[in-house]
């Protein structure tokens, strides 16, 4: 529940910052309204959006824990079902073919990782299906190098244009696979919007990307201005010397996520 209804400091910052920055009136009066909302969302513990989200559920699961009654699985199942009931939440789960609503927002989307320690650490990842249609994941020949790259994640951000409900924040996966690649560029929308890389190269890369998809002009609400994108990160991974793999994971302004450890 807490995920639809509260955003992190992070994202309320970087709204206050495009506020300042932005240029267009337009533009600076979409800030505005997403901080008012932002604000009415948190205190009346109602959600920030009307879509509710994908479940998508990281798992960090200590080699020495212990998890009795049920499985991991179905115990996260059964969280996602009760928050979406409790919280009042829109369920937007259903059959890929028929279309037949769930009527319960499960099942979740959940990555587990095995980690040191005896914890359990639980990410959850509200995503809209707006910005998720806007992603994508690309296949490049090794000769494409880095300005193969940028070239597809500002591609897809400029093909995105207001669909995606700027301004965003673009997660991109480098490297690993076909589908690891996704889950990288998933994971990299986790990150704290301001915090860069770890490793220099990719840091000076999520720079030039921001200020390039910047300069595309779509802007807030897609309707023109300076400030598209909110940040970029990304998460990089060693892949088969025949391959580079790029995903490009699109998040709306409604960047939520909440973690708790066990």
């Amino acid at each position: 529940m807490e995920g639809n209804y509260y955003l992190g400091a992070d994202v309320v910052d970087a709204f206050k910052k495009g506020l300042t920055e932005e240029v267009s009136p337009t533009g600076k009066d979409v800030f505005k309204q997403l901080l008012e909302n932002a604000e009415i969302a948190a205190e009346e513990q109602v959600p920030m959006c009307q879509d509710c989200g994908v479940a998508v559920v990281f798992l960090e699961v200590g080699q020495d824990a212990r998890v009795s009654g049920g499985t991991i699985r179905d115990a996260v199942t059964e969280g996602v079902i009760k928050g979406y009931a409790d919280g009042y939440l829109r369920k937007s789960m259903c059959d890929p073919l028929t279309r037949a609503n769930t009527g319960n927002n499960a099942p979740p989307i959940i990555h587990t990782e095995l980690v040191t320690g005896d914890s359990l650490k639980i990410t959850v990842a509200p995503k809209g299906g707006g910005s998720e249609n806007m992603s994508t994941v690309a296949m490049l020949p090794p000769s494409a190098g880095r300005d193969g790259l940028k070239q597809v994640v500002i591609e897809r951000v400029r093909q995105a244009g207001p669909n995606p409900c700027p301004p965003i924040v673009v997660g991109v996966g480098v490297g690993g696979n076909f589908e690891y690649s996704a889950l990288l560029a998933k994971k990299a929308l986790l990150r704290e919007l301001g915090e860069p890389s770890p490793i220099p190269e990719m840091a000076a890369l999520e720079a030039e990307l921001l200020s390039d998809i910047n300069k595309l002009g779509i802007g807030p609400a897609g309707l023109g201005g300076k400030c598209t994108a909110l940040g970029v990160a990304i998460e990089y991974h060693p892949c088969h010397i025949a391959s580079f793999p790029v995903a490009v994971n699109i998040n709306c302004h409604a960047a939520r996520h909440k973690s708790t450890v066990l």
